[in-house]
Parts: C-alpha cells; structure tokens; sequence
C-alpha cells in the first residue's frame, strides 16, 4: 500500500499547518513551571513509600538476610526480600527460549551492582532509607565476569545455569554467496571494534504509584513509562493477573527519556507487588545515583567486520561477527539492540554478500534495554570506520569510497541483501548538497594550512540510514525459522490514534504515543488542523495513557523514531475518514457533491460557490444534537480510532531476511578536528550534517531532534562510558566520572536538509530523532584518526586513550621507597598519608588505639565498638559520601605490632553503602614533649561507594580518615594536625566565609 505525501484532497491547498515552526503549544505550561511530571502527581494520604537495599557485589550468593531491626524501625511497615517478591509474582520474560528466571529483585545470587536485594516500605522515604540502613545482609562473594570477550569462555564463571554458560544466543546467517566474494576480491580489509557501554541520562528518573485492589485483583499503577507497550503483557504476566486488571498509565509530563524510561517495567513490578503485600498505595522515585548504577544502559558491543573489496573500493561482501554484552539479565525486549538493525547491515550501500554470526552473552553489569540510536551507533562506528580503513588501504579519497558503494538513486525501494526496504532517497544528492552547502572544500583548505603549520587537524565522514518504525517482527530474527513457525509469526508496527468530535464542535486527538519533550501536541494539532481547514489553536492534543480506557496495541509507545511517520499519520487518517463523513452531511446540506466540498478557514463550503457554506463547528455538531439529519448512508461524526500497520513489515522470511524498519532516512555527515598536541584534547572546528527524513512537518522541532541527538552522541564520543573495575564493582555513579557534556562544550553544528517522502506513510514522514546518535560517534573518530594518523581508535576520545593510541600504554611509574602491599584487583583504590602533633607521650597514645572507648569517640560516625580480642574490633558506624550515606559493620584487626612505636591497622567493612578493606600503617615517634603520629594507607572499596567519583571518594576518604587523627589528637589534648587535612581546609575556608 503505497501513500501520497500530499495532504487530503478535501482540504483548501492554499496554505498547511504541516510544514510550519509553529510556536510549540507544551512550551506555556513547561516553560512556565506549569508541567505535570511524575513527582507532582496528588496521592491518596494513606500512600507509602520505598527505598531499595541495592546489592554492593556484582556477583555473589546471598547466604543470609536479616531484617528483623528494619522492620522494627519507626515508620517502618514492611520490608521485602527477593523470596516475598517470587512469592507475589512469576518470573520475567526473559528474551530467548531458556530454562532461566529473571525476577526484578535478587533470589538467591546478585549478579549486578545495584541489583534490589531488598524494598523497604515506610511512612514516609526518610524512613525508608533509614530502614535500608538496618537490613543486613550476608554475601558469599563470587568471581565477576566484565569482559564480553572472557566471558565466552567455557571457563568463564556462570551467571545462569539454564543457558548452559554465558551465551544466552549464538545465530549465524548467510545472505548471496559472501564465501564467493571473498574469495574473488583483490582485496580483504578487516577492522576490530570495542563499542564501550553508554547511556541516556533524562533529567527525570524513574517514577511508580502502585495501588493494589483485593476486592477486584487488580493493580492500578501509574509510571513514566514511555512504552512500547508489549511490556504491559510481561508486567501483567509477572504479577499473576489477566491484562485487564493492570491499569497502567501516565502523567502528563515526562522530563526525558531517550529509550530508558521502557526499563523501569521490572520496578513496576516490584512496587505493584509491595502494594499487594501492604495493602496500600506504594510509591517511588528514583534517585541520580540509583538510575546511572542500576536503571538501564545501551548494549557493550564486540565486533570483528571483514569486507571482500575491489581495487576501486567497491565492496563485493561483508562478514560480521558481533559479540553483544546485554548484562546480567535478558530481560525483554532484549535482544534486540542485537536485531534491530539486522536488515540494515549494509547501511547506505549496495552489498549484496552477508555472512552474520550473532552472539549474546551476559556478564556482569547492569541489564541492558533501549537507549537512542538502539543499536545503531554499534554498528556504524564499525562500518563507517572500516569505509574509513578501506580508503586508506587503497591510497583513495574516503567520500569517493563511500559514493562508489552507495544504493543509486533509481534502485529504490531498495531491498537490502538482509532484507531490509528501503522506501525512499536519493544518497548521491544528498551528498552533493552536504558537500556543497557544508563548504567541504574550503574545510579541506583548512586542514591543509593547519598541517603546515605543525598542527593535528583531521576530517572524518560518515554516511548513514537512519530506520524508523521498527516491524515487532525483528527480535524473532534470533530465533530459527522453525522456532519461529512454531511460536506463531509476530510482526507490524501498529499505531494508533483517534480524533472525537464534541457537542460544540471542538476537537480532540488522543494517541498511544507518550512524549517525553518531542511535541506531540504541537505536531498532531498541525496534522489535524489540516484536515479540517481549522487552527491548531481549535484542537486539543492528549498524550496522556490509561490502559483501561484508551485505544492501544501491543505496537503502542513511543520508540524507534515511529511518532511523525506512523502515529502522526495514523491521527490524519482517522480525521480523513471523519473529513470524509462530514464532507457528505456537507454537501446533503448545501445541496452540492462531496467531491465539492472544502474545510478552509473554519468552514465547511462549496468549491465552485465560497459563499454557499456552513460553519465547521455547526456541522461537527451534528451527531451530537441531530443525528437524524444525516444524510443515508453517512455513519457516526462524534469520534473515529485508527488502528494502522503498514503492509511492508512483514514476518522474518525461511532465509532470516528481515524488513526491520518501515521507512529509512539518510544522514550525511562531515567534520573537521583539530587536537591539540600538548593536552590531545578534542575541538571540533565544523561539524555538517545533512538529513533527508522524508517530508518536514515542523521544521523547528526536526533541527531540535537533530541538536539533541547530536549532543548525546558528541558526549557518546568524546566524554561518556560506564565503567567498571574488574571485579564488576561500578565505578561512575555520579556526573563527577560519568561526564556529559553541556551546552558549553557542545558546538554549534550546520544542519542541512533534502526531502524524498516515503511512499509508506501517510504523511511521507520519516523518522529523525535517533540519527545524529548513529552516525557522530564514527564521524568524529574517523576525524581523530585521520589527525593522529592511527589505525585503531576506541571511544570515548578522552586525552588518555589517545595517548595510549599516539604514544603507546604509559608504563607504571618506578617504585619509589619500600615498596608498598600490592592492591588486588577490582573496585577503587584510595592511598594516602598524613602526619598528627600528639601532646601526649608515645606509650598513651598506644594505649589508646588499643581502648574501644577511644576507638568510639574518634573513629568519625561511630556507633558502636565491640572488642573480640586485644586486637580485634567491631564497629557499627555510619558515613556519608558525597549524595549517599550508610551503615558500616566494620571488622578491625592490629598487627605488625612493634609497641610503642609501631601498629598495621588491617580490616573489612560491608554495608548498604558498599564494601571495602584495607589496611594503614601508623608509627609513633616522640617529638619535643609530645608525639608525632604519621600514617599511610591503601584502601580497596567497590559496591556502591565505589560508584559515586573518584575525585569525590578520594576526598571524602581524606577527610574521614584526618577527622580520625584529628579526633585522636584532641583526645589525647594534641596540638593540631601537622599537615592539614582536606577536612580541615573546608572548614577552615567555610569558617572564613561566614
């Protein structure tokens, strides 16, 4: 079924909405503090709140839980355990066919840091955090996997028995004869790539209200929650009920998501089984530090991409061998970050030789789920790099390589060799209007007089199709065509959208499409307006969902970029059909034909007679007031829902070909670099970007897509990764090491636009917010490379991988001294030393270390000590980094005792806050009428105190531990601190400032 991409024919063609900026109609309230978001939402008085126990280890066994003084504690009406919650619910789905369970809180074994262990409900979240401080827990800790690479090894500790190892999937594909190809090229080039792990960061986290009702079985359950709603069926599902007695729905406003708010299903559930348990409404809002620890990221990506090539450059195959790190937990809709691009694995180019080896692995990070661009970054940078690789290889310009592989203009719709149909373009054009109107040439002028004069300055391209509307066929690709019959074929894109009609004529629009910023209601008003010859100003747009009351499919939500090209379609279609019928009661009206009949300017009036009219709001009244005065033949006026799919996206053929995507843009990309020499910073001096996303309906709001995209993907390149130590312990909790960037650091770029409607969609529409996500990280870092000359590059491009790049892997620095205790591996190690004036002869001192009522009053937050030995202690204390504080059962153990003169203080401490040990070693030396007492440590944490800043942590470190020589000191009358502690500077500068 093919679309025009002109409007209806009913409509006055003088002038269009569609194709306007418009003032955005969100933008009063927002901008205006008017926005409705999740945290603004009134509650019934009796509500309840939660606070979650999150696990400090990325993998071990839980061997004891103990929450009897949590559930003791003020305020305090219940705590869940991961076996209460597998007693109120079924497992998650999990993504592939396995004997596996997946429940949204740890049973038995944590397999991520920040996994929930335990939920705390109280009256209100202060007591509830409280309360999480009081639950103690038992961990056996267990070796980590982190590297996706490692963990194919048979090996490799197992983090779920049922897959038999950590390979969750493994699928080979083959596509034409790319043995054949391979074999007949002149030339095989070949790139190794490492796509790091990243995420969206929306301002708003996550958010749940759960009501649970005994009397129906039935939760109620408000979330922002973008959808898709193919989760709706997991969540009612994992609660036990028919899918009619889970009410989900959402506030009016989201503060951003970006593909990660779909992640927040599994607390859904947790909160709505809470709820059951209680009996009371239970809420909960997700603080910084949970969502960068424990919410969801985008996929880690291994890839080894060979391509068969001529000596023009033309590649005759591709091979792809992607290895995909989802994490701890398959957990639906996962894999398909893996699948989603599957039909587009030649991108912009005419390949028509694939071979594909897919696997999955899980290892010990937190599960993965949608972020922008879903999975189109990992592959790009793979295949624009290579482009890159291939052109040097062969002494030619990258943008003639990449004109010479690109689908000719009258090919379209192309299909893809994996099976992608590509509906509609012109790459070549494209190209040339980028060049041209992005000023290549005098760039390149730039680059050469930057050369001359000693400086590393680099251009970089990338040239990219952009899918949107995603066909929910695609994640059964990872399933064989026998499976698949078996199971029943899934696929189409669903949309839905209906437009009413009330008793005075006005109009509302509803869709199953919930926005987090895009402007819904702006565009929708546009489309609809349209059709009626209205303003926008006459419709009213709601975006708001409740699954019991309005239209939706299991297709519905707000993803893949399908808003402009299926749901703002499917809204003109139901207001065509409504057109269509009002046309008629027109026409029986005014005594002419339908085929007569416009809708301009707020009328409904003949073609051939302006005068001979009625107004719009008059006739739209009719069904309501006198449904007996239309016409025969003519239905209903007052409301129309439209379920769309388009016809194109169908089920994965017997060949594993796949149409993933109704429509595809394109994006040409180029920039110019310059790095500095001294520092290997990154500036970027031009950045181009030229879309074709099909027809533009509000140009305003495309360029602020294309903007926001491009930002996120700037960070991508150049600032974001999620790290991890060895041992899984999560070491970029806060915005002080996870760094994004700003609009300071975020340059200007030159946006370029062509427009070739699809012939798929309604509106010609193409999708084009997840673009600049695809295709900047690869542009930039092919710039880089071409800078520093080097063939391999990983992101992000942060100074100190490309000096290892440049210069070569600095060696460790030479020991200096005795040497020290080697750390062992994982989490974050913290050293220092200091040195303490003691007014007090060496042997009182010693005495004091030795005494658990000193240790009581100088060890900062100290609850409690408890002697076991003369020289093992217990300690209860509590101490706050940063954003997080927690409860500490600290075990403390002298030795390497050299009295009066010398002691090794060596222990362990665990908690909700994390875990760590170490160990310091402090001498006594008499000084004048005192002692000076100096010390030296080395301490390794992870768990949650490991997540939240390096620099924050070291900091914090020296302040606890100088407060403790500060504290010794004074307790033992000293005379002040030799070298001043970080804690002392602060509150010496804060004193001053007062």
């Amino acid at each position: 079924m093919a679309y025009s991409a002109s409007a209806t024919s009913s409509r006055d063609a003088k002038s269009t909405w569609i194709g306007q900026s418009i003032p955005r109609i969100e933008d009063a309230a927002l901008l205006s503090g008017g926005g409705r978001f999740m945290d603004d939402l009134a509650l019934r008085s009796d509500t309840l709140y939660a606070a979650f126990l999150r696990s400090p280890h990325a993998h071990a066994e839980i061997t004891a839980i103990n929450a009897e003084a949590a559930r003791r504690a003020d305020g305090v009406v219940a705590v869940l355990t991961g076996d209460d919650i597998k007693a109120l619910t079924a497992s998650l789905v999990v993504g592939v066919k396995a004997p596996v369970e997946c429940w949204p809180m740890a049973v038995g074994h944590v397999r991520y840091v920040g996994e929930p262990v335990a939920v705390v409900v109280a009256t209100d979240r202060y007591k509830a955090e409280d309360g999480v401080d009081l639950v103690e827990v038992k961990f056996r800790a267990l070796t980590a996997n982190v590297d996706p690479s490692k963990a194919l090894s048979p090996d490799s500790p197992v983090l779920h028995e049922g897959f038999g190892g950590n390979i969750a999937s493994d699928r080979s594909f083959r596509y034409g004869d790319p043995e054949k190809a391979f074999e007949a090229a002149p030339h095989r080039f070949s790139i190794d790539v490492r796509y790091p792990r990243n995420s969206c960061t929306p301002i708003e986290t996550y958010g749940v209200i759960a009501e649970y009702s005994a009397s129906e079985d039935a939760f109620d359950i408000v979330a922002n929650f973008q959808g898709p709603f193919s989760i709706h069926a997991v969540i009612s599902r994992a609660l036990k009920v028919p899918g009619n007695r889970v009410r989900l729905r959402t506030p009016p406003d989201s503060g951003g998501s970006f593909g990660v708010k779909q992640g927040v299903f599994p607390y859904i559930v947790l909160l709505a089984a809470a709820a059951r348990a209680v009996g009371r409404p239970v809420k909960w809002i997700e603080d910084r530090l949970e969502h960068l620890t424990a919410s969801v990221s985008a996929t880690n990506r291994v890839t080894t991409l060979s391509a068969a090539v001529e000596d023009d450059g033309k590649i005759r195959a591709l091979d792809w061998d992607q290895v995909e790190d989802c994490g701890a937990h398959l957990r639906a809709p996962e894999p398909a970050t893996l699948y989603r691009m599957h039909g587009n694995l030649t991108g912009a180019y005419d390949i028509g030789n694939v071979a594909v080896r897919n696997r999955v692995v899980l290892t010990n990070k937190t599960p993965t789920g949608l972020n922008r661009g879903f999975g189109g970054p990992q592959v790009y940078f793979a295949l624009e790099r290579l482009m890159q690789r291939i052109a040097i290889g062969l002494n030619l310009d990258p943008l003639d390589v990449i004109r010479r592989n690109l689908v000719s203009a009258d090919a379209f719709p192309y299909r893809t060799a994996t099976g992608s149909l590509l509906d509609s373009g012109n790459y070549q054009e494209a190209l040339r209007r980028g060049v041209q109107g992005g000023a290549l040439d005098e760039l390149k002028m730039r680059q050469r007089d930057a050369r001359a004069a000693g400086k590393l300055y680099g251009i970089g391209y990338a040239a990219v199709v952009e899918p949107s509307v995603s066909n929910m066929g695609y994640i059964t690709t990872v399933l064989s065509a026998a499976d698949r019959r078996k199971a029943g074929h899934k696929n189409g894109a669903q949309a839905t959208a209906t437009v009413a009609l009330d008793p005075v004529g006005s109009i509302t629009v509803h869709v199953a499409s919930v926005p987090q910023g895009q402007g819904h209601r702006t565009v929708l008003a546009q489309v609809v307006a349209d059709v009626f010859g209205l303003t926008p100003s006459d419709v009213r747009v709601n975006t708001e969902m409740d699954t019991t009351k309005d239209a939706w499919s299991i297709a519905s939500g707000n993803y893949a970029s399908r808003f402009a090209a299926a749901v703002a379609g499917t809204a003109k279609l139901a207001a065509d059909r409504i057109a269509a019928r009002l046309a008629r009661a027109a026409a029986s009206q005014l005594n002419t034909d339908a085929e007569d009949i416009v809708f301009a300017e707020g009328f409904v009036r003949s073609r051939r007679n302006p005068d001979n009219k009625v107004t719009f709001a008059r006739l739209a009244a009719l069904s309501h007031w006198a449904p007996g005065t239309l016409p025969e033949g003519v239905d209903q006026t007052i409301r129309e829902t439209v379920f769309w799919t388009p016809p194109e996206l169908t089920p994965p053929d017997d060949e594993d070909r796949i149409n993933s995507s109704l429509c595809h843009g394109f994006i040409f990309d180029f920039c110019g670099v310059e790095i500095d020499r001294t520092t290997l910073t990154t500036r970027i001096d031009r950045y181009v970007t030229m879309h074709d996303c099909g027809t533009i309906l509000h140009p305003g709001m495309v360029d602020g897509q294309i903007r926001g995209g491009f930002a996120q993907a700037f960070g991508a390149a150049l600032l974001e990764e999620y790290a991890y130590a060895p041992d899984g312990s999560f070491l970029t909790g806060t915005f002080a090491d996870y760094l994004l960037p700003t609009a300071m650091e975020t340059p200007d770029i030159v946006i370029l636009h062509m427009e070739t409607p699809s012939p798929f969609t309604p509106l010609g529409a193409k999708g084009v917010g997840e673009g600049n996500c695809m295709s900047t990280p690869v542009c930039i870092a092919n710039a880089v490379a071409d800078a520093l000359g080097v063939a391999d590059i990983e992101l992000p491009l942060v100074p100190a991988k490309l000096a290892d790049a440049v210069w070569g892997v600095e060696p460790p620095p030479p020991a200096i001294g005795k040497p020290k205790r080697k750390a062992e591996k994982g989490g974050r190690q913290l050293v220092g030393e200091g040195s303490a004036k003691v007014a007090s002869p060496a042997a009182t001192v010693w005495a004091m270390l030795l005494d658990p009522s000193t240790l009581k009053a100088v060890i900062p937050g100290c609850h409690s000590v408890e002697r076991i030995s003369d020289t093992h202690f217990l300690a209860e204390v509590t101490i706050g980094i940063g954003p997080v504080s927690g409860r500490y059962r600290a075990e403390v153990v002298l030795s390497d005792l050299d009295e009066p003169r010398a002691v090794t203080l060596g222990g362990s401490a665990e908690g909700a806050l994390g875990f760590g040990g170490g160990e310091g070693r402090i001498t006594l030396s008499p000084e004048g009428n005192g002692t000076r007492v100096n010390y030296e440590y080395e301490a390794l944490i992870g768990g949650k105190v490991a997540s939240i800043g390096g620099r924050l942590l070291d900091g914090a470190a020296r302040a606890v531990i100088g407060q403790f020589f500060t504290a010794l000191a004074r307790e033992a009358g000293g005379s002040g601190v030799a070298t001043p502690s970080l804690w002392q500077r602060m509150r010496h500068l804060l004193a001053r400032r007062q």
